[in-house]
């Protein structure tokens, strides 16, 4: 049994009276006082959160583009310097290994993946690994603090002096923030505006503490893993392990828009394009219950009474003030303003489908 890691931030989230639980080898915050005042903190000001647990691995030589083509599904030629990329790789049979960003840099590309599949994912890249292509896992080497909200750019521009509105939307810079040489990009993982700033683990706290002071006038705030996965979801962002996984596919899961088919070979591609070819069985769906309840993982989706799926995601969205989710159903119940219900302890409640993403009124560029 491996050791739990504690990311660079530990003693500031136990001195904050965190809630710590175990997640993907790492000690984590799971909230520091409430998840919805967490999440509400996000939507209406800004929020910070540590994310170092995220991994990251450095792909670089003169073979490296030609390597990340067969290795993940979306076009990394496209990307111009400094661009990032969402994309996911792909087993040989169409199922997810993993959904990651690419970060288009002059001399070298990084990849950041899931806490939880650094070692699968750095294993599958070894083990596909070809002349003139290094590569190296950073994780441990690197700090990771998100900023994010509608004065997130307000924050950030009390540390920097770069020009922040000309960084577009999934787009990165390498500038000084807070006194700091560092990475920093516009991405984001909750509907609203936001940035992330990859560090030495050694100027973590320094940083950390920079932010919140820069904050103080938004009522900035430290926000757990509970809140981002509640305003991820209310953007239908997948998670990996719940909503996407290796016996899913991109199409299925809603994301055939990262899956280019004229791009060249691919792995997974074949099976990714037959799939599209000849429609899913089954959809990823948002959901929206009309009576009040808490839809959670696992529960059973029916339709008319029957069993049809179950929920890879549920909560009782603190934006909507209503139970929202995500699940598996038959491609002929996917349409919008289909009606299901959800088995919440044996009692059925009402629900309908609807077009994501749950919240529609996001400050992201």
């Amino acid at each position: 049994m491996s050791e739990v890691k504690l990311t660079p931030l530990y003693d500031i989230h136990i001195k904050a009276g965190a809630k710590m639980v175990e997640f993907a080898g790492y000690k984590m915050p799971i909230q520091y006082h409430s998840i919805t005042a967490e999440h509400l903190r996000v939507r209406k000001t800004v929020g910070m959160f540590d994310l170092s647990h995220m991994g990251e691995f450095i792909v670089s030589g003169e073979k490296a583009l030609d390597f990340l083509q067969k290795m993940t599904t979306n076009d990394v030629s496209s990307l111009k310097e400094y661009q990032v990329q969402y994309s996911a790789m792909c087993y040989p049979d169409g199922g997810i290994v993993d959904d990651l960003l690419i970060y288009r840099l002059p001399d070298r590309f990084m990849m950041v993946v899931n806490a939880a599949n650094i070692e699968k994912d750095y294993n599958w890249l070894k083990e596909h690994l070809t002349a003139g292509v290094k590569l190296e896992n950073i994780s441990d080497n690197i700090g990771l603090i998100a900023v994010q909200g509608p004065n997130a750019q307000e924050v950030m521009g009390k540390l920097t002096d770069d020009n922040l509105d000309s960084l577009e939307f999934y787009h990165s810079a390498e500038g000084v923030v807070g006194g700091y040489q560092i990475l920093y990009s516009r991405t984001g993982y909750t509907g609203e505006d936001g940035f992330e700033l990859y560090l030495e683990p050694t100027v973590c706290e320094d940083l950390w503490w920079k932010i919140a002071d820069a904050g103080e006038e938004f009522d900035i705030e430290p926000i757990g893993l509970g809140a981002r996965d509640s305003l991820r979801l209310e953007m239908k962002y997948a998670l990996y392990g719940n909503d996407i996984d290796q016996t899913t596919n991109p199409i299925e899961a809603g994301l055939g828009w990262i899956c280019k088919l004229d791009k060249g070979d691919f792995i997974g591609k074949n099976v990714i394009a037959k799939i599209k070819e000849e429609k899913p069985k089954r959809r990823l769906v948002a959901f929206e219950l009309k009576e009040r309840g808490f839809p959670r993982h696992n529960y059973n989706i029916l339709h008319n009474g029957e069993v049809v799926g179950k929920v890879t995601s549920g909560i009782f969205s603190p934006s909507l003030n209503k139970g929202i989710g995500l699940g598996y159903v038959p491609r002929s119940l996917s349409k919008a303003g289909t009606d299901l219900e959800i088995d919440i302890r044996g009692k059925h409640l009402e629900a309908v489908v609807v077009k994501p993403p749950f919240y529609k009124r996001g400050s992201h560029r």
